[in-house]
């Protein structure tokens, strides 16, 4: 006989001798669920279950919970609520079985390294690393790919802008973007490719609303070069002035110039041809040097005549030096211009280049690039070239 389920029947219900005997409850009470019951062990232990017959035919039980942990009322409440999944057509075992085996975001960054990651350039693989190490993984590793929403997001850029995520020292809004938008291409792959996400549940990215960034140019004033160069000659690790200082010569980026090698360059033609492999637009870039840059490179040369690359790493030998992070930053404090990046060196050569009239068009091929418009950003620094010229022509015809 089925006895209704309360605190007190489910305490006093007898435990068998041997292994365990369910105790249904009555259903036929207003809120009364049939298949609901508890699981007496022979040991005493008691837990909640739902009996149901799933779409396919047969019978099965879903294990709801242990009592005292779940209260009569709260029990019922779970079995009332699988009975409405079975009779959607939906196996609720089943479900949990999936459930357990479904994708999480750690699996799906695991794919992404895997499959996508090795095919981007070294410093987008090691910003993208750097991205799921400290902001992605901590926050969302566990979390099942299907479960995640548009507030997941939303609270992980937020946080990342005000500095709140762990180990942030300080707000970092366009970072903030950056990590949004690297989550929106992985679970894009994650839909496209991977499916390890339905279309239906859409890109949980999709609707951020990322933080306003402003063109950023810094350009070094004379004033400001000297102070550099005197803060370089004082550096204790002259390999990484040298480093600096090539960069602000050449305008080449950091990973072309720690990667370069002396087999690139023909120090008596002033010439330094960056494989394709080196350089940002995947194609060969022939850069002519200046003099100083030269003469730089030969007192290089000279200290190390049987070198591989031009800057050797201090640790690994027959390797490339990896970075000069922590140099930079004391040549910065040194020089008061803690507000310089690195890349603003690549700048400054252009500002030099275009203050004293040479075309756009030169220098997009001394800085390899490839699209006329990424050259244009420097348009509005040949506004004082122009106007001394045509100062200089004002004046001739006013002294006719």
């Amino acid at each position: 006989m089925r006895q209704r389920l309360t605190e007190k029947t489910v305490r006093e219900q007898p435990a068998p001798e041997k292994n365990a005997k369910v105790y249904f409850d009555d259903w036929t009470h207003k809120d009364g669920v049939k298949g609901f019951g508890v699981r007496v062990t022979a040991n005493g232990a008691r837990t909640f279950v739902y009996e149901y017959r799933p779409p396919g035919g047969g019978t099965k039980r879903y294990t709801i919970g242990k009592f005292p942990d779940w209260s009569v009322s709260a029990a019922r409440k779970a079995a009332a609520e699988l009975r409405e999944d079975v009779r959607a057509g939906i196996d609720p075992q089943q479900a949990k079985s999936d459930d357990r085996t479904a994708p999480t975001v750690n699996d799906l960054i695991e794919s992404y390294r895997a499959e996508h990651l090795e095919r981007k350039r070294e410093t987008s693989r090691r910003d993208d690393e750097d991205m799921i190490r400290l902001f992605i993984a901590p926050r969302l590793g566990k979390k099942k790919v299907a479960d995640v929403t548009l507030d997941h997001v939303e609270a992980l850029h937020r946080d990342i802008t005000d500095g709140k995520c762990k180990g942030q020292t300080r707000p970092t809004p366009y970072r903030a973007n950056r990590v949004v938008s690297l989550l929106s291409k992985m679970f894009n792959l994650a839909i496209d490719r991977w499916k390890m996400r339905d279309q239906a549940e859409g890109n949980p990215c999709r609707g951020i609303s990322k933080n306003r960034e402003e063109g950023r140019e810094r350009f070094l004033e004379d004033e400001e070069i000297a102070r550099l160069i005197k803060a370089l000659t004082e550096l204790d690790d002259q390999q990484a002035a040298n480093v600096i200082m090539l960069a602000l010569l050449t305008g080449a980026r950091r990973g072309e110039i720690l990667k370069a090698e002396w087999s690139q360059f023909d120090l008596p033609k002033g010439k330094w041809i960056k494989p394709s492999a080196y350089t940002k637009q995947k194609r060969i870039h022939r850069v002519v040097l200046s003099p100083e840059a030269v003469d730089l490179l030969y007192s290089i040369r000279k200290a190390e005549p049987e070198a591989i690359y031009v800057f050797p790493s201090p640790k690994v030998q027959g390797a490339p030096r990896q970075d000069v992070k922590p140099q930079w930053e004391r040549v910065r404090k040194t020089a008061g211009l803690d507000d310089l990046r690195f890349h603003d060196l690549r700048h400054t050569y252009a500002s030099l280049l275009i203050s004293d009239g040479v075309s756009l068009n030169v220098i997009g091929r001394l800085l390899g690039h490839t699209q006329a418009q990424t050259t244009m950003r420097y348009a509005h620094l040949a506004d004082e070239p122009l106007r001394e010229a045509t100062n200089r022509v004002g004046k001739r015809i006013r002294e006719a």
